[in-house]
Order: C-alpha cells, then structure tokens, then sequence
C-alpha cells in the first residue's frame, strides 16, 4: 500500500489551503452580509443632486456610473438606462432599517 502525501508535502501545500479557505470565508461573510441588506425593508428615501462624471459598460447590459454629490463626495450607481456624462442628475439615497446606504436613479 503506498502513500500519496507525507508530512513534508503536506507542509508545503499548508499555505495555499489557508489562503484558499480565508478568501472563501471572506466572500461567505461578505454575502451573507449583503443577503442582509437586502431583505431589510428600506426606512427612507431622499433626493439628492449630483454630477455624472463617468461611465463604464458592465456585463454589456448594465452601466456603472460614477456621480459627484455636492458635498464633494463620490458615489457609484448602476443603470441600465444611458445617462449624459456631465451632466446634473437628480439620484435617491436610500437607508434601510439595518443602517444600510445606497444609492440609485429614480424610477
């Protein structure tokens, strides 16, 4: 009967594994935590001004938008309707109950 791994192998691979089992407890955590969010009900919604500064395709369907609110800070937005770059856009800063920021176009 032979042997397919030794003490010294499995020393050697030990790194990789824990590496490979942190990122996936990360990306566990991470969507556990956004099925939270999402089955929290939303408390508020609130309009806001801001400026398209740009756009980026994503997944051919969807575009990622990147909005500068007035207070200088940053947001992005997925739509998939167009949007002018440039432009002044009215956006919705939506809060849930569990705390949770987005934002989005209105409907």
């Amino acid at each position: 009967m032979s042997v397919f791994w030794t003490w010294d192998g499995l020393k050697r691979n030990a790194p990789g594994v824990i590496l490979f089992i942190g990122v996936f407890a990360i990306m566990l955590m991470l969507a556990a935590n956004q099925w939270a969010n999402d089955a929290s009900p939303i408390r508020s919604v609130g309009a806001i001004d801001a400026t398209i500064k740009s756009a980026q395709w994503r997944d051919g369907k969807y575009i990622l938008y990147v909005l500068a609110l007035n207070d200088g800070s940053f947001v992005l937005i997925d739509d998939d309707r167009p949007h002018l770059i440039g432009s002044d856009a009215s956006i919705e800063r939506v809060t849930r109950d569990n705390g949770a920021v987005f934002y989005r176009f209105p409907e």
